[in-house]
């Protein structure tokens, strides 16, 4: 499908300088209620009150309940009225920059379409899940805003990369280190035309996370211009909040699984199976060094297995991803998983948490096994997204994550 996608400046709301510590917070699909409770107790700034508006509801309530949704308005409209977030005089884009001593990664903060995402401009990899597509159409609407962007790639621009660097060599508006170590910093655009003109270039951009937000923000834009029957396509509602990333930039981690049960076998037994899939050594380096080879945490000690390289399919991108050779081999025909997004004896743990937290689940008992992989490449999630094809679940995870708070877009 023809076309380029279309970047657009916005008049963000954005931390008062003095308070942006206290307003960032984790995104809120990071942490749990009792987290957010935590992260945000004494501190009435916290973003954390919208993105998990729950928290300022009695313990128990349902995170769908009405009332959170309206919590969240609620909020978001006291921040915006005693000054706490501070309304952008012009429509611009910002530069944002994610940094650790390892790693560094610097996008572009602004608005993309719905009809691009509609039109598959913006490409997918993962598939949503109703509730949590309806939890955040019914958030973006109750707050008449996108309060969290999404995080997108596109394939290298040179020329926009030498515009950031520009923009990077100026005073930043925000520069935060947060406790994870993380530094953000942020620059506003002074030529935004420059931007949207250099961003018409791009043919494709990727969802690489917030897949759910992308969905409802499409929900969100039909919905208001279903009601409005004045619509132009010009209004604010039509796009929503992103940051663009070059692909080379990004980091994705691996998306390791624990699973609670051997499906009535001894760790003496799975061992004998498993060697039946592949290769079986002992080791001690938990973490993979190659595709088609997983470690396997169990009994107190790791293990290797090394799959055959002939036997992973070369030409279907999906089925040659680790975590479908994992599914297909080891999870569905030895430990009976058959649906690995709703089977409750697998739980999956973000690579950022590293294998200590592998090793900790099986050590205290809520797991029994553990499994490492390795991690999916940025050219994989593109060359699935470019066939139309699905991932399997938490196959990627993106670290380091953006900060909830720096930005919202106003639906008009």
């Amino acid at each position: 499908m023809g076309g380029t996608i279309r970047f657009h400046p916005f008049r963000a709301w954005r931390p008062a300088p003095e308070l942006a510590e206290r307003v960032v917070a984790p995104p809120y699909d990071v942490v749990t209620r009792a987290e957010a409770a935590a992260l945000a107790a004494g501190n009435p700034f916290s973003f954390l009150h919208v993105g998990r508006s729950d928290i300022d509801l009695p313990e128990g309530t349902d995170p769908y309940d009405p009332r959170v949704y309206a919590r969240a308005k609620q909020n978001l409209d006291r921040f915006c009225a005693d000054g706490d977030l501070v309304r952008e005089a012009e429509p611009t884009f910002y530069v944002y920059q994610l940094a650790t001593e390892q790693h560094a990664q610097a996008g572009v903060v602004g608005c993309v379409h719905i009809d691009d995402y509609a039109r598959n401009l913006i490409r997918k990899h993962e598939k949503t899940r109703p509730d949590k597509e309806d939890d955040r159409t019914r958030h973006v609407l109750a707050a008449n805003a996108h309060a969290e962007p999404v995080i997108l790639t596109h394939a290298e621009q040179p020329f926009i990369t030498q515009m950031t660097r520009r923009v990077m060599a100026g005073a930043p508006l925000y520069d935060l280190v947060r406790p994870d170590g993380v530094r953000h910093r942020v620059w506003r655009v002074s030529d935004p035309g420059a931007y949207a003109d250099a961003f018409r270039r791009v043919q494709v951009a990727y969802v690489a996370d917030g897949h759910h937000r992308c969905a409802s923000a499409l929900r969100a834009g039909m919905e208001r211009r279903a009601a409005n029957p004045r619509h132009t396509g010009d209004e604010e509602y039509n796009w929503f909040l992103a940051v663009l990333f070059p692909a080379g930039q990004l980091r994705i981690l691996a998306y390791n699984r624990v699973v609670s049960s051997l499906n009535g076998r001894t760790p003496a037994e799975f061992l004998v199976a498993l060697a039946g899939v592949g290769t079986v050594t002992k080791t001690e380096v938990a973490a993979p060094d190659r595709p088609g080879s997983f470690g396997v945490f169990l009994g107190g000690g790791w293990y290797r297995l090394a799959l055959d390289p002939a036997s992973v399919p070369p030409d279907d991108p999906v089925a040659g991803l680790d975590a479908s050779l994992l599914q297909d081999r080891v999870l569905g025909p030895l430990l009976d998983i058959g649906d690995a997004r709703t089977d409750p004896r697998i739980d999956f743990v973000g690579g950022g948490r590293g294998v200590e937290e592998l090793e900790r689940r099986v050590a205290g008992g809520q797991a029994t096994v553990a499994f490492a992989l390795h991690p999916v490449t940025v050219e994989q999630l593109m060359a699935i997204a470019d066939a139309g094809a699905v991932m399997p679940p938490k196959s990627t995870w993106f670290e380091p994550k953006l900060l909830s708070g720096l930005f919202v877009h106003t639906l008009d």
